[in-house]
């Protein structure tokens, strides 16, 4: 007697792992450049890809529960289970997926050292502001500065 497997039907969708989604304030001159660190690395996994959401954005959607404001106040991953990370929880989980920056996560996964690294992250917070302030104004002298020489497009004419 040949018996046929037995397939049921799928009641739940198969859910699809997330990709890992950093939400930045991309109008913080500070999170700009360690944003930029971020992106130019690969992630450890190519199945597991590292997206990076400015918050600022009106276009984007916000994670359920949340508001604009609260995302801009404090980093925030939002990792491949959907779960959403905040300070040094979000930290540990964009380090754990970056190459060159998986020790670090490591690291902050011993006894102790996450509490360490949330309360370092909150006391970063209160000297955020002037952070940004003494940024923008370096950006500002940056763009101000003389670059180099450049000819003009009359300097290549035939005479």
């Amino acid at each position: 007697m040949v018996t046929e497997p037995v397939t049921d039907p799928v009641s739940e969708p198969v859910k699809q792992a997330l990709p890992l989604t950093v939400l930045y304030d991309g109008a913080c001159p500070l999170c700009r450049r360690e944003i930029g660190v971020y992106r130019g690395l690969q992630p450890l996994r190519s199945d597991s890809p590292v997206c990076f959401a400015d918050v600022n954005d009106a276009a984007l959607p916000l994670p359920p529960g949340t508001t604009r404001e609260q995302l801009l106040a404090r980093f925030h991953v939002r990792g491949r289970d959907g779960e959403l990370l905040s300070g040094a929880q979000a930290f540990l989980a964009l380090w754990a997926a970056l190459p060159g920056w998986r020790w670090l996560a490591r690291a902050g996964r011993l006894p102790g050292a996450a509490w360490v690294m949330e309360r370092t992250y909150r006391l970063f917070l209160r000297w955020r502001p002037m952070l940004q302030r003494w940024a923008l104004r370096l950006d500002r002298a940056r763009l101000d500065a003389p670059g180099p020489a450049r000819p003009n497009g009359h300097d290549n004419a035939p005479r």
